[in-house]
C-alpha cells in the first residue's frame, strides 16, 4: 500500500516539474528562434560596452524569447463552441459588416475583437472547426489596433470559414502600430479543428471574429480571453449576450 501511495507521490511530484518547466520554458513558433538569436547576440554586444546596456539587452531578450512562445492549449470538443483565435483582452463587441475581400453577406453581425499587447502570446487559432472557404489578404495602414477603423483601413488577413452545418464565420487578423508582418498557415479549401493553429502576427495586434446571425457572445467587453480555450459563442445556445463588470 506504502509502495502504491510512493508511486503516486512520485508521479504527481514529476507531473508538477513537467508543467512548471513547459510554463517556464515554452516551445517556440519556427520564427522565434532567429529573432532570440538576434536579441542574444546584440545583447552581448550591449555588454561588452557596459554592464548596464547587457542588462536592458537581457531583459529584451527574455521578452522576445516570451513573445514567440507557442504553448499547447486545452480546447473545448464540444460541437457548436466558438473558441478564442487569440490571446488578449475582448476590447470590442459591435455590429459591424465583415470585411467586403471575403464576399459574404453585407449585413452588419456581431464582431468580437481581442486586442494583442506585446506581452500575450501571438499565435493565432481556428475558433471553430470547419473548412476555409476563402482567405485574402488586405495590405492597409498600421494604426493602433485599438481603434474601431484599424478593422477597415489597417493592413489585414481575412479567413472565411465555414461549418459542416453552413454556418459561416470571419477571422481577421488586424496588423497594428508596431505589428509589421502578418502570418497566415491556412488556405482556401483546407480543412481546420477548433482550437488549430492558423498562423500569427508580430508585434502587437488585433483579431476580429464575426459571429452569424443569432449567434450571442458568451464574454464580456475587459474580460481577458486564451486563445484555444475561451469560449466566444455557442451556436447551439439561446442564451443572450452576456454582460460583465470588474470586482
Amino acid at each position: 500500500m506504502s509502495y502504491i501511495t510512493a508511486n503516486h507521490e512520485e508521479s504527481e511530484v514529476k507531473s508538477a516539474s513537467i508543467s512548471w518547466r513547459t510554463y517556464l520554458l515554452p516551445p517556440l513558433h519556427p520564427e522565434g528562434p532567429g529573432f532570440v538569436g538576434i536579441f542574444a547576440l546584440v545583447t552581448l554586444v550591449l555588454w561588452w560596452i557596459a554592464d548596464l546596456l547587457g542588462l536592458v539587452g537581457l531583459g529584451a531578450t527574455v521578452w522576445c524569447f516570451y513573445f514567440f512562445r507557442d504553448p499547447d492549449r486545452i480546447t473545448p470538443t464540444r460541437d457548436g463552441l466558438v473558441i478564442s483565435p487569440a490571446d488578449g483582452i475582448v476590447q470590442m463587441i459591435v455590429e459591424a459588416a465583415p470585411p467586403p475581400e471575403l464576399q459574404m453577406d453585407p449585413t452588419p453581425r456581431t464582431r468580437i475583437s481581442v486586442f494583442m499587447s506585446v506581452f500575450d502570446c501571438h499565435v493565432n487559432r481556428a475558433p471553430i472547426a470547419g473548412t476555409v472557404v476563402r482567405e485574402d489578404y488586405t495590405p492597409g495602414k498600421f494604426l493602433n489596433a485599438t481603434l474601431d477603423k484599424a478593422s477597415e483601413d489597417n493592413e489585414r488577413q481575412a479567413v472565411l470559414i465555414k461549418t459542416d452545418s453552413g454556418k459561416e464565420f470571419a477571422v481577421v487578423q488586424i496588423a497594428g502600430l508596431v505589428a509589421r508582418r502578418i502570418r497566415c498557415d491556412v488556405r482556401k479549401d483546407q480543412n481546420v479543428v477548433t482550437g488549430q493553429r492558423i498562423g500569427m502576427i508580430r508585434f502587437g495586434s488585433r483579431v476580429d471574429v464575426y459571429l452569424p446571425a443569432g449567434v450571442h457572445p458568451l464574454v464580456a467587453i475587459g474580460q481577458h480571453a486564451v486563445a484555444g480555450e475561451t469560449v466566444l459563442a455557442d451556436i447551439t445556445s439561446s442564451e443572450s449576450q452576456r454582460s460583465g463588470e470588474a470586482r
